[in-house]
């Protein structure tokens, strides 16, 4: 029997591993499959464990008011410390760049066990952009023994780094898992959500939907007020389109989407959604402007063009495609490429019927296949 301990600690993390969890579970005669929750986000991530049915067999519960990098790393690694003396797992399955997937990293190769890192070999190449993703995901790499990277890109980033080749495997993103997952679920006749009823209500059908979702640390200041002014321009400018913003809770966020979007009757602000209303919603979008990671990877998928809010991505293959553009904060560049897609037939179409760099929905199977094959 392999015993796996899969860690995860906020909603994007939760999302692209409970497809995961969903596999191994389906193979219990190989593996007993444990979940650890460090809850660095915790009503967003119980959220999203509801809406895949999963049960956490280990909760740390260590999210706390005024939360800090030192203190938050410093509790994983104590509290996991336990869990992997008690469960001593063969395998500890870690996602992309958070602080719970550097700590739990780190405390997993402390007590023997072997780090595989799902979303392996991203990079932007700047060490404080992303802060402190591109440093998580750059140490968790170094300490990892088995990288599942989404692409090939990603593989290659961690050949440059003399990784060892074979340790790599190249799987698609399993994000692409959650949202085949989570389409079926949403659509299907006898489920039921309180939020998308709400939405139903806020939608306007004649208008064309514009979606916008903004968190980055590094866009917070000044960069936050361009994209509001971007914001306003395009909706005074076209009053056919509907603005929809789940805005962030964070008051870096709040304060400057409040009090430069509040007041314009095509905008509406919203509070964050949970996963199956996000999926609803991204669904009935026309087009997303965002400077969301996952989104970039979800997105292309179900054909909907993104306007990315960030100057730099470590997801080259969604704009060397051409189903993302790079707009940063400037708020000329998110204007103009808005109107183009909403004016432009042609370039819109083309946008979105292209080809999805991020996988087929088959991650997950490959990684429990590679598992299965080589563990132990």
């Amino acid at each position: 029997m392999i015993k796996n301990l899969i860690v995860f600690g906020t909603r994007p993390e939760a999302i692209k591993m409970a497809p995961l969890v969903k596999e191994f579970q389906k193979h219990s005669e190989v593996f007993e499959t444990r979940v650890c929750i460090t809850a660095q986000h915790r009503e967003m991530l119980d959220q999203v464990l509801s809406f895949f049915e999963i049960t956490p067999d280990y909760d740390l519960d260590l999210m706390k008011p005024n939360q800090n990098l030192y203190g938050l790393t410093a509790d994983i690694i104590t509290e996991l410390k336990p869990i992997l003396e008690e469960f001593r797992p063969d395998y500890v399955y870690v996602h992309g760049d958070t602080t719970t997937t550097m700590s739990s990293s780190l405390a997993a190769f402390y007590s023997g066990a072997k780090v595989c890192h799902v979303e392996a070999g991203l990079r932007t190449f700047n060490m404080t952009s992303p802060f402190p993703e591109e440093m998580n995901r750059c140490v968790t790499g170094v300490i990892s023994n088995i990288h599942f990277s989404p692409t090939e890109t990603a593989k290659q980033n961690l050949i440059d780094e003399n990784k060892n080749k074979d340790s790599i495997l190249v799987t698609g993103n399993t994000v692409i898992d959650a949202l085949q997952f989570s389409i079926n679920k949403v659509n299907a006749n006898n489920f039921v959500d309180e939020e998308i009823e709400q939405l139903k209500d806020i939608i306007r059908k004649e208008k064309r939907l514009i979606l916008v979702t903004g968190h980055r640390r590094e866009n917070h200041g000044e960069g936050f007020i361009n994209i509001c002014e971007a914001l306003k321009e395009i909706a005074t400018s076209n009053l056919d389109t509907q603005i929809v913003y789940p805005v962030h809770l964070n008051p870096n966020v709040q304060k400057p989407v409040y009090e430069l979007l509040n007041e314009i009757d095509n905008i509406q602000l919203i509070p964050p959604l949970s996963y199956p209303a996000f999926v609803w919603l991204m669904n009935q979008s026309y087009l997303i402007i965002t400077d969301s990671g996952g989104v970039q990877e979800e997105a292309p998928s179900i054909g909907k063009p993104v306007l990315v809010m960030r100057d730099t991505t470590e997801r080259p293959e969604a704009v060397n495609s051409g189903t993302v553009i790079l707009v940063g904060t400037d708020k000329d560049k998110i204007i103009l490429e808005t109107k183009r897609l909403l004016d432009d037939k042609d370039s819109y179409e083309n946008m979105s019927k292209l080809h999805n760099p991020y996988g087929d929905g088959k991650a997950c199977q490959r990684i429990v296949r590679y598992i299965s094959k080589n563990g132990k």
